[in-house]
Formats: C-alpha cells, sequence, structure tokens
C-alpha cells in the first residue's frame, strides 16, 4: 500500500495514511464528531509523539492506557475526546493483534468478496455498519482492494463519484463536495426531524 491519500489535507499527515494500513484504519476509527481533516491528522500525530515514523498495533496494544490517553491529550489534542479515543484505538491495536498478528493490512489481504470483507471490518472494535461500508469504499476506490462484489458491500458508498464520504476525496475540489452532501443529509434529517415533531 503506497499511494498519495488527500484525506487530512496535509502532505505528511496523508503520506502517512497513503503508505500504513493502520494509520488509515485509526484514521478512519477517529473520524467523528471532529471535522475529517482533524480525524486523519490524528495517526501521523499519534506516531510523532511516540517518536515513529508509522503506526504499530502491538507497541500500542501494549501500551500503559493512562499514559496513552495522556499522549492523545496533549495540545493540540488528537480529538474532541482524547481519553475515549485513545482507549478505542488501543481495542483496535488489541483485536488486530489477537487476530491478524498485529497486521492491519491482513483484514483485507487475501479476501475473496466485498461480503466477507465487511464482515471483517464490522467485527473491528470502534467500526459499525457505515463506518465499515465507507473504509471499504475508500479501501476500493483508492487504494486498490477490490474483491469481487466491493461495491455492492459498500452500498451507497461504493457508487463511483458519489461524494458522500472519505472514500471519494482526491482533494479540495471533491472535499468540498463531500461536505456539501454532508451538509444537505443534515439539513434533509432536521427537516424530517421538524415535520415528525408536528
Amino acid at each position: 500500500m503506497d499511494v498519495t491519500l488527500h484525506l487530512a489535507q496535509d502532505p505528511e499527515a496523508d503520506e502517512l495514511l497513503g503508505r500504513s494500513p493502520l494509520a488509515a484504519l485509526v484514521g478512519m476509527l477517529l473520524d467523528q464528531q471532529v471535522p475529517m481533516e482533524w480525524a486523519f491528522k490524528g495517526p501521523r500525530t499519534i506516531a510523532d509523539r511516540l517518536g515513529a515514523t508509522d503506526l504499530d498495533a502491538d507497541d500500542i496494544a501494549a501500551r500503559d492506557p493512562e499514559a496513552f490517553a495522556a499522549l492523545l491529550s496533549e495540545k493540540p489534542a488528537v480529538h474532541r475526546y482524547p481519553g475515549s479515543m485513545a482507549k478505542r484505538i488501543q481495542q483496535l491495536c488489541q483485536y488486530l493483534v489477537e487476530h491478524y498478528d498485529g497486521d492491519a493490512s491482513a483484514v483485507w489481504d487475501g479476501v475473496g468478496t466485498g461480503a466477507e470483507l465487511l464482515k471483517r471490518l464490522e467485527a473491528l472494535p470502534g467500526f459499525g455498519k457505515q463506518k465499515a461500508q465507507i473504509f471499504l469504499a475508500l479501501l476500493g476506490k483508492q487504494l486498490g482492494v477490490t474483491p469481487k462484489g466491493w461495491r455492492e458491500a459498500a452500498g451507497a458508498y461504493g457508487e463511483p463519484e458519489s461524494y458522500r464520504s472519505v472514500a471519494d476525496i482526491t482533494g479540495p475540489e471533491s472535499l468540498a463536495k463531500v461536505r456539501a452532501h454532508k451538509q444537505e443529509m443534515k439539513a434533509a434529517a432536521k427537516a424530517a426531524k421538524a415535520a415528525g415533531g408536528k
């Protein structure tokens, strides 16, 4: 895996995401309740604070939880909720160590179908169905992981040029399209809620 991603909109952070399967997974895990760029910059920030060039699942899984939470809480914090996200990252790394010998790419390497890959992603701590489908779409659209039926397994996120999620972001222009789509979805949800409350 060595591609150029544009999710953090920061060259160093994006470089790590493009070459490190674990960094990409951790970025996806962090992508909630904070701006997308902040979330995907997180893996680089964590690596820098650990004095490493990449994230290591064995190392993170074995770290003292309080010390790891403190590392994520340093200013600027890696996430709006650094303590709970530190716990989730460690749970993810512990799962990878237990099930995949600490190798994040083993989650998708050699998987025969999109449905099987979706099942594997949904089994990861912190990954619900939507997050799993978005990551599956990212793997297929930008990282060359295209098992049979991957688009169908990714649902709407797998559609070509759908601009629904990080899977479609390749630069500032597509980022703006994804942001616009998310704002439309929020407005529609708000309108539906208001209509239902009358």
